[in-house]
């Protein structure tokens, strides 16, 4: 090889000009790279040559060809180039460069060490460590972080004298570089030790922490940024460590964090990285941070950061200190129960937005924002107080208060829309108003503020419109169309797509209502679909396709069918324009059709399952992210990483510097490791996301056109079941979803005759052949996977879909005897806290020592909404087992009985309610079977019929009933049947939560299994007295069985109260028709015809019984 002419070409580099430095790099790729000459050449140029820059550019390069070529260097030259090497980079001035020679050291040091050689080499550094010269030790101890970094294995045995020299090093009294490669490399230590077997190495670790929480404080005080990052980067990464390391220290940790969060006179960068620092402790050291009881005071800091934001928007994507303190409300909101945040919060909210301050009124509207998606049901109690405050600030005199008043207003509409959408007659007209008002005020697209407001009403539209009805939709039509259509030619694109969102969204509510505004909309809208220019325009025509996809749904096939193929043509195009989103909006747009048009769409679904499956079998290799230039703009930021913000650590000096030298030399095989450094993030790629995507349309279309659908079942299965082991959990979730999704499909296929199943194993309808096979492959995929899963919306939703399944095919999904047991394992995981899933990082107990679940002070294991879902969702798992199940599930109950009864008595009224909701399911389900357990399920719901909680009551009198009306135990119902008879007396008067209409079934139930026991004088005319019924109707179906059987037999009490039940009688059979079941409708109307046999003038004062007695 010619030195001289590597040199030369290596040298063009670092030209000035793009072209030079390209071909340069395509020479270097393709005719030098290739031979192992190349490293020996690099290797001379990092110890020999002058120029620093390509010294530092050497030193990266060489280390990309070590693992290529080393092995292949005449061994006769390689002491010789360790040794100079090891003494150049001890004797270098220039950082940089220093660092990146010493990544080379380590690059070689992995494969010698390795293969017995270089020997001399850690006595070597560990000397240098200790050095009087202050740039030796901070080779030294560079070197060894970076040796420790590639090979921490391999330096097992020497791991306790590494800890001890750095222990001493991290006290260096004159470099500020040793103290921070100490701490680096201690960070890199602490990965591989485990409490078990490294107790005395990882005590040693936990000693110094305070000293790296000294070196972080310098380095925030000096506001020295790449210190402050690589100091910030350490503590992150003790968090994934062994639990021991931060346990001693954890809390003064955590006040720490708080402090520099706090802190206005620490710099931005520095107060940002650490509540990206306090997030993650409440992510994986979520049970700790509860236990502490820390959730309030880190929220009350969030709140009062905030009041920084000044004309900040709190909606924005630059991270800055208050928007990082609203993410971390979220991240709290969503991870611990609400009196640790929610709740201390709304306690302090009306200091902020009733302040004269408007930064303070905005501040309290963002947190109480953003608090709404981590605990949406808490916030829906409150909601009587919460809306009034945010309708008053809509008016308030500062604009940036109003704009925090609408976000709020969105954020309570994206999770609450139903109940939010009660109170439309406040809030329509207000956003209205202030849409008018920013509208006439709006002076073209540089008018930020007013463009925001517009933005901010239209959001608030789209999310509201979820919770109204057609027909409180439609009353607004002539109001709000005129208004969004008119900003379909704002010059702002933001604005159209604001709009044109929050219409398409209108229209989906409005339903046919829809209709007359439909035309003239469509052509208002038909250029968008059509535009391929700037990528605002792009993400316009993603938005208009959305849009039109909505509407299609409002106003239904027929009046959208001349729209159909142009637009099946314009999404088609749209996969081709290299835009990601565009390509999930054409797959929607497609799913939206099969929904409409359902089997007609069989002429579109080749070409449709395609495009799909091209999508699902599409390689991702070639969007992994990459370090280099944009990798470096990312150091020290958030990026969002499966759907969760991360904070990206800073990379080291060499790698920045590669990063800015040089385009890309590290693109080929054997190259650079660096790409490693993101392995731990797992990013996920734009084709992941579009595969999330793709494979939930494939779902909507196989359910909307099965029929068509038949050919691609097969491929389909093949093509989900490789998803389902994805490594984004959003793809795996929605793969098992899809497939559960065709399984109820196929189901839905057979004969009505099977598809009315019967309760019980072993099945008394079997289904066909196929249907068995694809039941196997489903139910093996979700017992691979379930038990393993760590992802908790995973889990749910699998849980979601496990339950509805089972409750529509019934038993067969589970009649294989190898399912039930897996089954049971997992769901006693989920309810008593074990599963992966919900496996903390750190674990905690009173003495701050690492323990089991079973063992954690029982207040962390108060619930936050989000943690409380996936034990709801298996507890609707289990009561579908007990529905397909029937009788036998009594020997499933006996293993779940104890967690349930936990929940049952536990300090949150919503599991208590839940769980006395699931009893009372299973008793219903068991039927006879309950018998055994009727003596702990009496002294269980007796106490709860005494609960604070209406909800918890009203389950608890519901469960008694069955209870009484299916077990054979009569000793323990003689026991106890007074008292329950004492107890519904005051319930039948109770307003809320179905007290009342529950209180009536178990009367019912009760007189209709033991009529003797009950005092019929009084209890009957109680009875009468609460009807109809108005919240529950399931219990029409044992009331009025129970009234039915008094009539029958004669019962002088119910025939004196004829009078009294004529009225109820004739609006029971009257509307809503869902009030009786066909079964009980039929007994009611042969009750009327028997009483106007009898009395004939009395029945005929209503209209509605002779129609019922006429038939």
């Amino acid at each position: 090889m010619d030195t001289k002419k590597f040199v030369q070409v290596f040298g063009e580099v670092l030209a000035p000009d793009t072209t030079r430095v390209k071909a340069a790099t395509a020479t270097l790729k393709a005719d030098y790279y290739p031979h192992p000459q190349s490293l020996s050449i690099l290797l001379q140029l990092l110890v020999s040559n002058e120029s620093p820059s390509l010294r530092q550019l050497a030193a990266s390069q060489a280390r990309s060809l070590v693992s290529k070529h080393w092995k292949n260097l005449p061994e006769e030259q390689k002491p010789a180039i360790r040794q100079h090497l090891l003494q150049k980079t001890l004797s270098e001035e220039n950082q940089l460069v220093r660092h990146g020679a010493a990544r080379v050291i380590a690059a070689i040091a992995k494969y010698d060490l390795d293969k017995g050689q270089w020997p001399e080499l850690f006595d070597t550094l560990v000397q240098a460590a200790g050095s009087r010269t202050p740039t030796h030790r901070e080779v030294g101890t560079y070197v060894l972080f970076a040796i420790i970094e590639d090979i921490s294995e391999e330096l097992a045995p020497k791991i306790p004298d590494l800890i001890d020299l750095f222990g001493r090093t991290i006290n260096d009294p004159q470099s500020a570089e040793v103290k921070m490669n100490s701490m680096l490399a201690l960070s890199r230590v602490a990965i591989i030790l485990d409490s078990e077997e490294d107790a005395a190495s990882i005590g040693k670790i936990e000693n110094l922490v305070p000293q790296m929480v000294g070196i972080l404080k310098q380095a925030v005080d000096a506001e020295d940024e790449d210190r402050t990052t690589q100091s910030f980067e350490v503590f992150q990464t003790l968090l994934g460590c062994d639990s021991s390391v931060l346990n001693t220290h954890f809390k003064e940790l955590v006040q720490f964090m708080t402090n520099i969060a706090a802190d206005t006179d620490a710099s931005e960068d520095a107060r940002t990285q650490a509540i990206s620092f306090l997030m993650q402790c409440v992510r994986f050291k979520k049970l700790r941070i509860q236990g502490l009881r820390v959730g309030e005071k880190l929220t009350l800091t969030c709140l009062e950061i905030v009041t920084e934001m000044g004309d900040e928007d709190g909606t924005d994507e630059e991270v800055t200190t208050g928007r990082s303190a609203l993410a971390l409300i979220d991240v709290l909101a969503e991870s611990l129960p609400p009196s640790q945040v929610v709740v201390p919060l709304l306690h302090n909210l009306g200091a902020y937005v009733n302040s004269p301050d408007p930064d303070r009124r905005k501040a309290g509207l963002l947190a109480l924002g953003n608090c709404v998606e981590g605990a949406p049901d808490f916030i829906n109690t409150q909601l009587h107080e919460i809306l009034p405050l945010v309708l008053r600030l809509f008016d308030d005199g500062e604009d940036k208060v109003r704009r925090a008043a609408l976000e709020t207003l969105m954020r309570l509409a994206e999770d609450l829309a139903e109940d939010l959408g009660k109170e439309h007659a406040k809030l329509i007209p207000a956003l209205v108003k202030h849409l008018d008002i920013a509208m006439r005020q709006t002076s073209g697209s540089d008018d930020v503020k007013n463009n925001n407001t517009i933005k901010a009403c239209c959001n608030s539209l789209d999310t509201l419109s979820e919770g109204l009805d057609a027909e409180i939709m439609s009353k607004y039509l002539p109001e709000l169309v005129p208004r969004l259509s008119r900003l379909f030619t704002h010059p702002d694109y933001k604005i159209k797509s604001a709009a044109i969102g929050a219409l398409g969204a209108i229209g989906a509510s409005s339903g046919e209502a829809f209709t007359p505004y439909f035309e003239q909309t469509m052509n208002a809208l038909s250029d968008y679909v059509q535009i391929k220019g700037s990528e605002d325009e792009l993400d316009l025509r993603c938005t208009t396709c959305d849009a039109m996809g909505a509407m299609a749904s409002a106003v239904g096939p027929k009046a959208f069918q001349r729209y159909v193929q142009p637009l099946m043509q314009a999404t088609e195009e749209g996969l081709h324009l290299e835009h990601p989103k565009l390509r999930e909006t054409s797959f929607l747009f497609w799913g939206n059709m099969a929904k409409v048009y359902k089997e007609e769409f069989k002429p579109f679904l080749e070409g449709v399952v395609k495009a799909i499956f091209e999508s699902l079998e599409s390689e991702e290799s070639e969007l992994e992210v990459e370090l280099g230039e944009k990798g470096a703009d990312l150091a020290g930021k958030e990026v969002t990483i499966g759907g969760k913000k991360i904070k990206v650590a800073a990379f080291g000096e060499d790698e920045l510097a590669a990063a800015s030298d040089i385009e890309d030399l590290d693109g080929m095989e054997g190259g650079s490791d660096d790409d490693s450094d993101w392995d731990d993030l797992q990013a996920v790629t734009a084709v992941a996301q579009e595969k999330e995507i793709a494979v939930e349309v494939i779902g909507d279309i196989l359910t909307y056109a099965t029929r068509p659908y038949i050919p691609y079942i097969e491929k389909t299965v093949e093509v989900a079941l490789q998803l389902t082991e994805h490594s984004y959990e959003g793809v795996r979730r929605a793969a098992m979803g899809t497939l559960y999704r065709l399984y109820g499909a196929v189901w839905g296929l057979q004969s009505e005759e099977i598809q009315e199943w019967e309760p019980g194993l072993p099945l008394k309808q079997k289904p066909t052949d196929e249907l068995v096979k694809l039941g196997e492959i489903i139910t093996t995929s979700t017992l691979a996977i379930w038990g393993e899963e760590e992802d908790r919306a995973t889990v749910t939703d699998l849980n979601r879909n496990i339950a509805a399944t089972l409750n529509l095919t019934g038993p067969a999904l589970i009649a294989s005897p190898k399912v039930l047991t897996p089954i049971s394992q997992t769901l006693l995981q989920l309810l008593t806290r074990k599963h992966p899933c919900q496996i903390d990082f750190a674990t905690f107990t009173p003495n701050g020592s690492s323990s089991a679940d079973e063992d954690l002070d029982p207040g962390a294991l108060e619930s936050s909404e989000y943690d409380w879902l996936v034990i709801d969702t298996a507890l609707d798992v289990l009561v579908s087992l007990a529905h397909v199940l029937g009788p036998s599930f009594a020997e499933f109950y006996k293993m779940v009985e104890k967690p349930i009864f936990r929940f049952a008595s536990g300090s949150e009224p919503f599991e208590r309610s839940t769980a006395v909701g699931v009893l009372a399911e299973c008793i219903r389900s068991m039927d006879a079977a309950v018998t055994p357990y009727t003596a702990s399920l009496f002294k269980l719901l007796l106490h709860r019929l005494n609960d604070e909680d209406p909800g918890t009551k009203s389950n608890a009198v519901f469960a008694v009933g069955l209870l009484i009306a299916t077990t054979n135990d009569q000793k323990e119902v003689n026991k106890h049947f007074n008292t329950v008879l004492a107890k519904l007396e005051p319930m039948l008067q109770e307003e809320g939560a179905r007290l009342k209409d529950n209180a009536a079934g178990c009367a019912a139930r009760m007189i209709v299994k033991y009529q003797d026991k009950v005092p019929l004088a009084a209890v009957v005319p109680a009875l009468v007295g609460v009807l109809p019924l108005t919240e529950d109707f399931e219990e029409n179906e044992p009331v009025w069985g129970c009234v039915v059987r008094l009539y029958s037999a004669g019962e002088p009490t119910i025939l004196g109260l004829t009078p009294q039940l004529l009225p109820v009688l004739e609006k029971v059979l009257g509307e809503p028709e869902n009030q009786l079941n066909d079964e009980t409708r039929e007994q009611v109307v042969q009750m009327v015809k028997f009483i106007h046999g009898k009395e004939p003038q009395m029945v005929g004062k209503y209209a509605g019984l002779v129609a019922a007695v006429r038939g």
